[in-house]
């Protein structure tokens, strides 16, 4: 248990037996009044996100999760596989869990899995990905417009837009956070 006064965002909360999130934190000390903590929490199992107001000190769950770096086997019907380096037990996670990211794995892909009370709630990818251009427009020659886009799928099968210049065959940084072109890699 802990104070929601030391609260901080990226902590997960056991709340009622289900597992949030914290994304936003504000303690706020109204001129009258008691003071309160304003957060929003994502749903780890649906990721829904809600908002919701503690009374300051009021005693939460903290829910532990242990953390460990795997490595992206491949995928299958019952989710994704990974496997943990040290004792190499393989672990499914779920598709839903990683969301729009998961479309940027590739075989061998290091990320830290989450997992609570023995079953996996998330992975974390790394924030930047080189993935090589298998299907493009051709680029031509003096096609430098700036913020001109136009779609490539790379390796794993997604959809990016890249600047008009790249080709197929080229290497390009992707940004796992957001799914978007970072640079030619």
């Amino acid at each position: 248990m802990i104070s929601t006064n030391d609260m901080r965002p990226g902590q997960t909360l056991n709340l009622d037996g289900r597992l949030f999130t914290i994304t936003y934190y504000q303690h706020v000390k109204p001129g009258k009044g008691h003071a309160f903590v304003k957060t929003k929490l994502k749903n780890v199992d649906t990721g829904a996100t809600t908002d919701r107001t503690f009374r300051a000190d009021e005693k939460v769950e903290l829910a532990v999760l242990d953390k460990r770096e795997m490595q992206y086997l491949y995928k299958e019907d019952a989710g994704l596989v990974f496997m943990d380096a040290e004792t190499y037990e393989q672990v499914h996670v779920d598709t839903e869990l990683l969301g729009e990211a998961g479309k940027f794995l590739s075989d061998g892909t290091t990320c830290v899995v989450q997992t609570y009370e023995g079953r996996p709630v998330g992975a974390d990818l790394p924030v930047s990905m080189v993935l090589t251009i298998t299907e493009t427009e051709p680029g031509m020659k003096g096609d430098r417009v700036s913020g001109a886009l136009k779609p490539a799928t790379v390796e794993t099968g997604a959809v990016v837009q890249v600047p008009l210049f790249l080709n197929t065959g080229d290497k390009i940084k992707i940004d796992t956070r957001n799914g978007q072109y970072s640079s030619k890699a």
